[in-house]
């Protein structure tokens, strides 16, 4: 089915996107996969294609695209190659960039703006902890005012960049009480004394991606560095959760289908008992059923975006297009693997790889039961 949702300057943008891909990436995936981390002259690279400021103002060093639609198109293609690579690029310039482009103050924006455009800076942002997960309102990690610094204490684990990140979005509790209420945001630069990174994570999958625990130790920010307002942290991040959602559901959705179209090819390809292994009634039936969840899915998540692109995506449709989403591209990619047969299981294999970067898509973002809970809070259950 042909899709409605980009036009000729979106296609035109996938075509320079994907140019990037090529050039900068698919020839030095492995290398990237071994050091568990992208180089920082990669990162450079994309921020001269103009990639890592799509949602930031001229004025600071951005795109200023306007349209969030030409982030999807970017997420799709580095999906295509791997998961990886979309969850890096996309924690920089699609989660944490609406944080410094609409909650940083004048001084912040332009003390980190330009460098975060042009790959000097690299951003992650720090929620997830080891003790609480998908709930935010459930963290531990606190900041205490004193004087003109609040000094932070704590841990963030599972945090895409953390390792090798400049500038880390953090979550703090600052008022007194459990719950959503009281929860502060800070920007944490690197270098500042009692921020510290631990190893790098070893993944199941998307081993090209910087994956890390950070702690704070009576780490000293100053007031400067908070992003929005004191204790409207949990808000601030709920705000921008359904972007994050609705983009995970576009890499998610790009990285099957991907996988699924060479998955075709091999069926057609690959022989058994004389004949192509998907000519048989249950693969081609199989095959059918694959395609067409993925272009069900597609419309629905194409419809997501427009939906944000005019402001009227809600969080409960970005949360159902990122459980759903999750859930089809592990299906589509279980039944990949196993079209390959053996070979599937085969880390030599990109279908075998693309099986376990997928694993974690039903995790992180909020996992999926977490996004059945918001679903089912909103029809009154």
């Amino acid at each position: 089915m042909r899709r409605t949702v980009f036009d000729a300057d979106h296609e035109a943008f996938r075509a320079s996107a994907r140019a990037f891909v090529d050039r900068e990436l698919r020839p030095r995936q492995e290398e990237f996969a071994r050091q568990r981390a992208i180089d920082r002259e990669t990162w450079r690279a994309a921020g001269r294609q103009g990639l890592l400021g799509l949602l930031v103002p001229e004025q600071y060093g951005g795109a200023d695209a306007g349209d969030y639609r030409f982030t999807a198109v970017l997420a799709e293609e580095l999906a295509k190659l791997s998961m990886a690579f979309a969850s890096s690029f996309t924690i920089h310039c699609e989660v944490v960039a609406p944080y410094l482009v609409e909650l940083a103050t004048e001084e912040q924006r332009r003390r980190w703006l330009p460098r975060f455009c042009a790959g000097d800076l690299v951003a992650a942002i720090g929620m997830t902890e080891p003790s609480a997960g998908s709930d935010l309102a459930a963290l531990r990690t606190t900041a205490v005012r004193d004087g003109a610094h609040w000094v932070l204490n704590g841990s963030k684990t599972f945090i895409t960049n953390g390792h090798g990140a400049d500038l880390v979005v953090v979550a703090a509790r600052t008022g007194p009480g459990a719950g959503a209420k009281g929860i502060t945001l800070f920007a944490v630069e690197a270098g500042t004394p009692g921020f510290e990174r631990g190893r790098k994570l070893d993944k199941v999958g998307q081993h090209e991606a910087d994956t890390a625990e950070l702690f704070f130790l009576d780490v000293r920010i100053p007031a400067a560095n908070v992003l929005g307002e004191v204790g409207r942290g949990f808000v601030h991040m709920m705000e921008r959760l359904p972007q994050e959602r609705v983009g995970a559901a576009v890499s998610n959705l790009a990285h099957a289908a991907q996988i699924l179209d060479e998955t075709l090819e091999y069926a057609r390809e690959r022989r058994a008992f004389g004949q192509p292994i998907g000519s048989f009634q249950y693969n081609k039936f199989r095959l059918a059923e694959l395609v067409t969840q993925v272009e069900v899915t597609r419309a629905f998540v194409d419809s997501c975006v427009a939906a944000h692109v005019t402001g009227e995506l809600s969080a409960v449709d970005a949360a159902k297009a990122k459980w759903w989403s999750a859930q089809v591209q592990n299906e589509v990619l279980d039944a990949c693997v196993q079209l390959h047969g053996g070979y599937g299981y085969m880390n030599e294999y990109r279908v075998a790889r693309a099986w376990q970067d997928a694993r974690v898509t039903k995790i992180w973002a909020g996992s999926n039961e977490i996004m059945k809970e918001l679903i089912g809070r909103d029809l009154g259950l």
